[in-house]
């Protein structure tokens, strides 16, 4: 098989435990790139937090953001298809947060936003700050939750994490079932609430058929559920070594954790 994708999941995958692209990965994907192979990343992020990763992979695609929720173009700075949720939606969710004192990031048009800090909240703030000016995301503390998803013009998903990941599971199930929203684990203490029918599987298929590729020759890389969706319809989808053994058992190949030369290795493999 000819591969002429690559689709990259970040957190987890591409990205050690310390938020940088091995050296080995960074030079088989350029490689990649020079032979003529699309290089796309497709993560849960908001596309203010993948900036510093785009540009020190040169890429030239869009980037497929919170889950799939939407399409999003560097060069011209715009989005390019979205699925987001709906106000009344959002505001519902955060009702329910309320209730039961669970918080976390809010992804709104060019920012993320939080009423309460987290562990999560607080140690996305302190890695934004180890960034250059030019390449921090926004992350503004609001008073108000619910008033700040009225501002928005667009409202991509809530990232919410709990130290009790049952009572994180209970509340997605309770959004799942009582607003019809799709809830996606990102990490192991963290779930994403976003529109129903969004995933990084959909979304890259849609992009996939408009630059004239198939399904087929695209090679994914991911290390949690929210990848499945991607790992499961490509021609080659292959888990990380640190991914869940459910993850795993659902992937064409299983390499090393993101700290090893895996992807790399994979790459000179498959299309090096």
């Amino acid at each position: 098989m000819s591969y002429r994708v690559i689709a990259l999941d970040l957190d987890g995958t591409l990205l050690t435990p310390r938020k940088t692209i091995l050296p080995a990965s960074l030079e088989a994907l350029k490689k990649a790139r020079e032979a003529g192979v699309k290089v796309l990343i497709v993560t849960g992020r908001h596309h203010c937090a993948i900036l510093p990763f785009y540009q020190e992979l040169a890429l030239d695609t869009p980037a497929i953001c919170c889950n799939g929720t939407y399409l999003y173009d560097y060069q011209a700075q715009k989005v390019l298809a979205s699925d987001p949720l709906e106000k009344t939606q959002a505001l519902q969710v955060i009702e329910m947060l309320d209730e039961q004192s669970i918080h976390g990031l809010l992804y709104v048009d060019d920012a993320m936003l939080y009423q309460t800090p987290t562990g999560h909240v607080e140690r996305t703030l302190n890695w934004a700050q180890s960034l250059p000016p030019h390449q921090r995301p926004t992350f503004l503390q609001v008073p108000d939750l619910a008033e700040a998803a009225r501002a928005a013009q667009s409202i991509w998903k809530f990232a919410l994490s709990h130290p009790d990941t049952r009572a994180l599971q209970q509340f997605a199930e309770t959004v799942e079932n009582r607003l019809g929203l799709a809830c996606e684990w990102s990490w192991h203490d963290q779930v994403d609430i976003a529109q129903q029918g969004n995933s990084k599987g959909k979304r890259l298929a849609q992009w996939v058929a408009s630059a004239g590729y198939q399904m087929s020759e695209v090679i994914a890389f991911g290390d949690n559920y929210n990848d499945l969706s991607m790992l499961e319809t490509v021609g080659l989808g292959v888990a990380m070594g640190n991914a869940d053994e459910a993850i795993k058992a659902r992937a064409d190949r299983v390499i090393g954790t993101n700290l090893e030369t895996g992807i790399a290795d994979t790459l000179y493999r498959e299309i090096l």
